[in-house]
């Protein structure tokens, strides 16, 4: 099996290479490669972006959202977990088989004293608390499996990033469940670097089979930064695929009163607007502002661009262009 480190600790980066690796190294080889990234979700390829994260907070924090190749659940990374990725032939027919690469983590988990268990479909368990989701993507007899660990990650801003902010949103996308998680340090009782756990899961599979390191060339980098820039550097991507989908947003604005915002999406973009609420308006028909809204893909920086003719609190009296952004956008 050939051995790779991720380059860096980019989300768009790491998942170029994932998919490089698939589509462009030697298929008669296994590949691993243990890898991070910072401050990121990661959404599975049949989810709806916009159901999964809290967008004004990835805004407020600066956070990355990237979706990947696989399907399963939305995700988050930091530098407090350890990602891992077996590339390798699929043997399991048209079936998805998850058990044979959870296995070394279990039995390095184990070997660290922790009761560890693979539980349902694509989760790993130690004390019935989830701190791994594992995900496939499987194409012309081969398999990318993917999973995460969580070792020392921030718990709290996972949750903030992860849950809507306020609203009802209705799609054909597979929802997220938000399992109780727990990182494996606390399930330890004391520290446990990720380093730590790196060279363990390395130790146990090298016991099992030989891993020959490979390092990634300048001419690897460059084709990487190519898939980067076509696929997970695109907003088409990482939030247009989302399938269509009814968002109802409602916030209660000082000085303006009851808005709530109507919405159908379609790839991302605003196909209907509408608005209700109990606030005052000077102007008598609000369909310029709907019209000039309609098509705009759900994106801060694009929203507030075509705001810039208007002055809302004519729509919406005593609302500010930022609170405005936030009930759209939150």
């Amino acid at each position: 099996m050939i051995y790779l480190e991720g380059p860096g600790v980019d989300p768009r980066q790491n998942l170029a290479v994932e998919q490089y690796i698939f589509d462009r190294m030697d298929p008669r080889a296994s590949y691993l490669m243990l890898w991070q990234n910072d401050n990121a979700v990661i959404v599975g390829k049949h989810q709806n972006t916009f159901e999964e994260v809290n967008l004004e907070a990835v805004r407020r924090e600066g956070t990355a959202v990237v979706r990947r190749l696989s399907g399963g659940g939305a995700v988050y990374h930091d530098l407090g977990n350890l990602n891992y990725t077996f590339i390798t032939d699929h043997e399991g027919g048209n079936a998805l088989s998850f058990a044979r690469f959870c296995r070394p983590v279990i039995d390095t988990l184990r070997r660290l004293g922790l009761d560890a268990q693979i539980d349902g479909r694509n989760d790993m368990t130690v004390d019935g608390r989830k701190f791994s989701g594992n995900a496939q993507y499987i194409r012309h007899g081969r398999v990318m499996h993917h999973g995460t660990l969580l070792i020392a990650s921030d718990l709290d801003r996972m949750q903030r990033l992860l849950s809507t902010a306020s609203g009802e949103i209705r799609s054909k996308a597979y929802r997220s469940v938000h399992s109780r998680v727990i990182n494996l340090a606390e399930a330890l009782g004391r520290p446990l670097p990720v380093e730590t756990l790196k060279a363990a899961l390395l130790d146990t599979l090298r016991a099992a089979l030989p891993l020959t390191r490979y390092d990634l060339t300048p001419a690897d980098l460059l084709a990487i930064e190519e898939i980067r820039r076509a696929r997970y550097d695109r907003w088409e991507w990482n939030y247009g695929v989302s399938p269509d989908a009814q968002l109802r947003k409602s916030r209660r604005i000082e000085g303006c009163g009851r808005l709530d915002i109507h919405l159908d999406l379609h790839r991302g973009r605003i196909a209907r607007i509408a608005f209700y609420g109990d606030y005052f308006a000077i102007e008598a028909d609000d369909h310029p502002l709907r019209r000039a809204l309609t098509g705009c893909p759900l994106d801060r920086d694009a929203l507030a661009a075509a705001l810039t003719p208007f002055d809302l609190a004519r729509y919406f009296g005593g609302i500010d262009r930022e609170a405005f952004l936030e009930a759209l956008c939150g």
